[in-house]
Formats: structure tokens, sequence, C-alpha cells
């Protein structure tokens, strides 16, 4: 069963902790992105997401924001967890970062 809370760190050196898993799939944490994982708290972002339920599907989708601080930036994230024959979960996930645009010209520019 695959389950979405605790820490999770990417290939990259992203570190994702899921504070709050609700009974109804939602779930709450901090995102910190790899450049910045070991040594500064200042970057660290509030996460909100959902997860399929890991009793009815034994490998979940799930899908979460990012909401930046200090920056005009958000970014979706949607993957699924799966889990390996030896038991390890591993997460895989799309991402989309929208920033802020200055006027619907310059929205062509605001994501990524």
């Amino acid at each position: 069963q695959c389950l979405l809370s605790g820490s999770w760190r990417s290939d990259t050196g992203c570190r994702m902790v899921i504070s709050v898993l609700g009974k109804d799939g939602s779930f709450s944490g901090s995102y910190l992105p790899g450049p910045a994982a070991g040594n500064s708290k200042i970057l660290t972002s509030p996460l909100e997401g959902s997860q399929q339920d890991a009793g009815l599907v034994p490998q979940p989708t799930f899908s979460f924001t990012v909401r930046w601080r200090l920056r005009a930036q958000m970014t979706a994230f949607l993957g699924q967890c799966y889990v390996g024959t030896n038991g390890e979960e591993t997460l895989h996930a799309l991402w989309l970062l929208r920033e802020a645009a200055d006027s619907p010209a310059e929205e062509w520019k605001s994501t990524r």
C-alpha cells in the first residue's frame, strides 16, 4: 500500500514532507527545492493536495500544488505512487510551474 505521509526526496535533491494525511486523501506539508534543500528554511513552501484512496487502489494517483514563498509562482504536480516488488514506494510525477504575468500579452512566457 502506498501512502504519501513522511519525507520524500527527488533525484534532483528536492524534498517534500507530508505532515498531515487526512482520511479523505487530502494532505498538506512543505516543499523545499533542491539547491536549498540542505541549508535554507526561508525557501520552504507550503503544499496541499490529495491522493486516491490507497485502500481501493494499491498504487494511487495524487496531485498537489506548491505556493512558493517570496515568489509570484505556483507549481502543480500530478503523479502516481508505485510499490516495487521489494516493497519500496516510488513517486513518479509531472509538474507545471506558473508565474504571474504583467499582462495577457506576456502570458505566453509564464508557464513552464
